[in-house]
């Protein structure tokens, strides 16, 4: 996927799809987002592992996501990881405009060899994160495996949706990050897509978005 030129913070939106850019002292973020596409787009943020995670996330969410980042790296993968995340929280949030006819709620549970991790999303207007995942301390690919929690909880900040992301086996990071970004993106791919049964916004209140 090669999206138009991303405008200023605010964005441009077409119908479920959002091109953003946030620029800082710290990076620079553009992000191009398609919902319930094919996973295309190409993942480059200087990060190793983060790169495959945001494949994962892309491919089993059904996003085309054009991510290009320019990051501060000498000092770590954090202000990437977490900026790249608000991004695409953002976008997210854009994409999906007054939220009428979604799902709303998704849920999954993914194994990944010994490890296995399971995702709850509630598109809920109201930012909320709690993962629990004991991971092992360390670096993969560039990526602390704290970033982790960081991405998810900057996302859910941006996106303002509640994320419940657990790893309930495992002793290797690789595959404990790994099926928590897989379960996370069949969650959200669920709780995203159009049900033709819903009738507007799916909320006893009316709204998805305050």
């Amino acid at each position: 996927m090669t999206p138009p030129a991303p405008s200023s913070e605010a964005g441009a939106q077409t119908h479920r799809s959002a091109q953003l850019q946030r620029k800082t002292a710290e990076t620079d973020v553009r992000l191009g987002l398609v919902l319930g596409a094919t996973g295309a787009g190409a993942r480059v943020t200087g990060v190793g592992f983060f790169d495959h995670m945001l494949d994962l996330l892309a491919r089993h969410g059904r996003l085309d996501l054009d991510v290009q980042v320019a990051g501060d790296l000498q000092t770590g993968a954090h202000h990437t990881v977490e900026d790249t995340a608000i991004v695409f929280g953002r976008a997210l949030s854009e994409a999906l405009g007054d939220r009428s006819g979604i799902a709303r709620y998704g849920s999954a549970l993914v194994p990944m060899d010994e490890a296995r991790a399971s995702a709850a999303v509630d598109i809920s207007g109201r930012p909320f994160a709690l993962v629990e995942a004991n991971l092992p301390p360390g670096a993969t690919g560039g990526f602390d495996h704290e970033l982790t929690e960081e991405f998810f909880r900057a996302f859910a900040n941006a996106a303002k949706v509640t994320v419940h992301l657990s790893v309930q086996a495992g002793t290797n990071a690789h595959h404990m990050i790994e099926a928590i970004f897989k379960a996370f993106a069949l969650a959200l791919r669920d709780a995203i897509a159009i049900d033709a049964t819903q009738a507007g916004i799916p909320s006893t209140k009316g709204t998805l978005t305050e």
